[in-house]
């Protein structure tokens, strides 16, 4: 991965937006989308603290140049089909608001990252963001019934899988959250689990062995483990070496083994 995702607030912010033609348009509509103000110039924009900065100007000589002077102000560019001037690009948005997928190439083809948004666009149901808001509301009974944060996490985790009660795929699920809490949805059972990979390739991974791995706590690592399957795992899962003989926190371990 050579780019970091992140989602910037831009609520309220300003945001320098340099051109007027035709590429400059979509930046300004993103900047105005996610509730930021556009600024029409270098100068106004650093008085008034802005921190990202679009540069869509039809001479390249100038784009440069304006990418030169905001990079040496501290302030980050997005040069309009020049990644190799770019501190970030922008990806191609899905929105189910509050959900936002964002799919990158890191400049490599806003084609494929927009086909592959449409592709998502037809299986993500409309409702997915109401389920998003629901599950928020719910965090506080969540906490109640789950104290402990790998139960809770386990039991999301559940609860949205293929064919669980709140699938996200399923329309239905948003209205559900409350009627999963109050029915039968147990503590998540926590423990050992052994992963032997067939091969160093992800996608020989089962069913099984994915869903392990997006939902582990803790990962022992045995020798050998290609990157390709670690990136498949939660990132923020703790990893140790195979063998390890100290105490783990509580929650589901993984051991990672080859054939």
């Amino acid at each position: 991965m050579k780019s970091l995702p992140l989602f910037h607030r831009l609520a309220g912010r300003p945001v320098i937006v340099l051109g007027d033609g035709p590429l400059a348009e979509p930046k300004r509509a993103l900047v105005e989308r996610a509730g930021g103000t556009v600024v029409d110039t270098i100068e106004s924009g650093w008085d008034q603290g802005a921190r990202i900065a679009f540069v869509a100007l039809d001479d390249a000589g100038q784009c440069e140049a304006a990418a030169r002077r905001l990079t040496a102000l501290g302030i980050l560019v997005n040069v309009v089909d020049r990644p190799e001037l770019c501190d970030f690009t922008t990806p191609s948005i899905l929105e189910r608001d509050p959900v936002l997928v964002a799919i990158g190439t890191s400049g490599a083809s806003a084609g494929l990252a927009k086909q592959l948004r449409l592709r998502l666009e037809a299986l993500l149901p409309s409702s997915l963001g109401l389920l998003a808001q629901a599950l928020h509301g719910a965090r506080a009974k969540m906490r109640a019934r789950w104290p402990d944060a790998s139960q809770r996490r386990q039991a999301l985790d559940a609860a949205l899988s293929p064919g669980g009660p709140l699938d996200p795929l399923r329309a239905e699920s948003a209205g559900a959250v409350e009627s999963w809490l109050d029915g039968k949805a147990q503590p998540a059972a926590l423990g050992h689990a052994v992963v032997t990979l067939a091969s160093g390739d992800p996608d020989d991974l089962t069913l099984r062995d994915a869903r392990l791995l997006g939902s582990a706590d803790v990962l022992l690592v045995g020798p050998g483990i290609p990157q390709a399957i670690l990136d498949r795992a939660r990132a923020d899962a703790l990893r140790r070496p195979l063998p390890y003989e100290g105490d783990l926190p509580p929650g589901l371990v993984v051991e990672i083994r080859r054939a």
